[in-house]
């Protein structure tokens, strides 16, 4: 190392401060090759033939060390080919990465935080620079965006990550690289819940992120289809779960979502009801010829006869045409002026189940089954419903794979247990769902590699936060 700089050193004495010691010009021998220092894309070519050769050295051993994880070692090599030659040979652009990477461990294995920011600035220098001299693709900026999303998440602020994944976008058409689909539609997600984005914006963004999920999944290739695969199970489930902010989707959403789903069950009143009250919801037309026919079939085929006039009625009404959070706080008051047991806890459940289902709001639907269950001794749905909920966290508390997802079916099945073991009537289906669930349960393996056991507790944190017995599917 001290060879390489000391060589370095020593030719930049020479091109920079000797003089020629003779005015005699000799035409035949070579012209002297000097640096141009203000090039900031300087290739190899540009060096003198030593210092090129050191340069070139460099560009290898950098990389032989990034091999063995010594991040301190690779850099100082990295910095001699980087700042000597950052245009390389004006092809090759992996130094770029290359020092992404390099900095970006050097971060995360540091405790000083002014020395994270450096780190972090240094990354920010390396990406302009990489734009100045090559300029960056679609999928490069993607790399960017994915690299701060997952590796400087704590140092780079959430608005600059979105920003690099909507660059991403834009420069890629529309179309989504899979691998950013999960993070910016987590991104996306906190944004809409915390009304950082409008919901115009946001609209837009679900969409393009739906589209390209279809589409990715259509035309994958190779490795990229299980890629993709990874994406369904997550970025769907968190986008529906926007339905729950009151106008964030459109007519358009909830219509073609909806709709279509009623085509293939046209005879299902869950469906048809479901299908009516989301397209009222995104307050389509009531002339609109879909929900003409969503609401034929409603009136033909799922008819019940509605409530005397009063909360209970309004709230129903309130329910049917979409108004979610209405019928909640109709359903309670009523629940509030009844001193019947038996109506409480069918109608705090119910309560429960829109909070589940149409709001998406799954603390608020465990309160409320647990509410329920407070006026029913010996009754297994509030802790089927809280089973339900846990089992559907996966891409709530995880990536929607992995062990972090996985552990939420630990929960949920005490839950079912819970259940069936208070209430007989309901122990086929928590059988059915605790034989479904049990076989996402972490594998030995996974429970061996974070030095856990079998039968041991565990906590579950995410919004469930309980504690919990250790299971394996195998």
């Amino acid at each position: 190392m001290r060879h390489i700089f000391g060589i370095l050193l020593t030719f930049l004495v020479i091109a920079e401060s000797c003089a020629p010691k003779t005015k005699e010009v000799i035409t035949t021998a070579p012209v002297e090759q000097k640096i141009d220092y203000n090039n900031p894309c300087r290739k190899l070519e540009d060096l003198p033939p030593a210092i090129r050769e050191e340069t070139e050295n460099a560009f290898v051993l950098y990389q032989d060390q990034m091999r063995f994880k010594r991040y301190e070692a690779a850099r100082d090599i990295w910095k001699l080919a980087y700042e000597m030659a950052p245009g390389a040979n004006g092809k090759i652009t992996r130094h770029f990465s290359d020092g992404v990477t390099i900095y970006s461990e050097l971060a995360k294995a540091t405790g000083d935080e002014n020395l994270k920011r450096k780190y972090v600035d240094t990354i920010k220098m390396i990406n302009a620079k990489l734009e100045e001299c090559f300029g960056v693709d679609g999928t490069q900026m993607a790399r960017r965006a994915f690299d701060y999303y997952y590796n400087l998440g704590d140092l780079i602020p959430e608005e600059e990550q979105f920003e690099t994944f909507t660059k991403a976008i834009e420069m890629n058409k529309e179309q989504m690289v899979y691998f950013t689909v999960n993070p910016f539609t987590k991104l996306l997600f906190d944004r809409a819940i915390d009304r950082k984005i409008s919901f115009e914006e946001g609209r837009r963004y679900a969409n393009i992120i739906l589209k390209s999920i279809e589409n990715g999944t259509k035309n994958c290739k190779g490795q990229e289809c299980e890629g993709w695969d990874i994406v369904k199970d997550y970025a769907p489930d968190r986008l529906e779960a926007l339905e729950g902010i009151d106008g964030f989707y459109d007519c358009a959403y909830y219509a073609d979502k909806y709709y279509a789903l009623f085509k293939m069950y046209p005879d299902s009143c869950d469906i048809i009801n479901t299908a009516y009250s989301r397209m009222l919801r995104g307050d389509c037309d009531a002339n609109d010829p879909r929900l003409v026919e969503v609401k034929a079939a409603k009136d033909t085929k799922c008819y019940v006869a509605p409530p005397t006039a009063g909360p209970l009625r309004q709230a129903y009404d309130a329910y049917s045409e979409g108004k979610y959070k209405q019928a909640v706080e109709l359903f309670e008051q009523y629940v509030n002026e009844t001193d019947d047991d038996e109506k409480k806890a069918k109608y705090l459940i119910l309560i429960a189940k829109i909070y589940y289902g149409d709001i998406k709001n799954f603390p608020q639907a465990r309160k409320y089954a647990y509410e329920a269950a407070k006026y029913k001794s010996g009754w297994g749905e509030p802790y089927m419903l809280i089973g339900k909920l846990y089992a559907s966290s996966g891409p709530l508390c995880g990536p929607g794979r992995g062990f972090d997802s996985q552990v939420v079916t630990w929960p949920a099945i005490d839950m079912f247990a819970k259940a069936k073991s208070i209430d007989p009537s309901v122990a086929g289906e928590a059988n059915t769902f605790i034989g479904r669930y049990a076989k996402y349960m972490p594998s030995k393996e996974d429970i061996f590699l974070r030095s856990l056991k079998a039968g041991s507790s565990y906590y579950v944190g995410c919004w469930i936060q309980e504690s919990t017995t250790i299971r394996t599917a195998d």
